[in-house]
């Protein structure tokens, strides 16, 4: 018996390193590259929001989420340590490597010592047909 294994979503997971910026280039730069990388893929943005940390209560760094009709984008950052955590993940027919795509493009670009450590793409929601 061969059983077809099907996906109705996927997800990719990119980490980088040398994540060091000014000042103004924290939560609200990174949610800014994660809309912008929505608006030029299929996907439909549907809400956005960014939290900064302090380092009093949790770890100085960030949260941001661009939460998408197909599912979600976030970013989470250590920015002490210089840790930028990425992950995009898309329900349907949207390919959430189109998105990682124009992230890690904006990132080169406006970081030039970024350095992308691991960057995986799984198939998610299995089901066998």
């Amino acid at each position: 018996m061969v059983v077809c294994v099907e996906n109705q979503g996927s997800h990719v997971f990119i980490d980088y390193t040398e994540f060091f910026v000014e000042e103004h280039k924290t939560g609200q730069f990174i949610l800014n590259v994660l809309k912008n990388a929505v608006a030029k893929s299929p996907a439909r943005e549907v809400h956005s929001h960014v939290e900064e940390f302090d380092g009093t209560v949790s770890p100085p760094g960030f949260a941001a989420v661009v939460l998408l009709d197909e599912s979600h984008v976030s970013a989470h950052c250590y920015s002490d340590r210089g840790l930028l955590a990425i992950d995009c993940f898309t329900c349907g027919k949207t390919d959430p490597n189109i998105i990682a795509d124009f992230i890690h493009a904006s990132l080169s670009e406006l970081i030039p010592s970024i350095k992308l450590m691991n960057r995986e793409y799984h198939k998610r929601f299995l089901n066998g047909e």
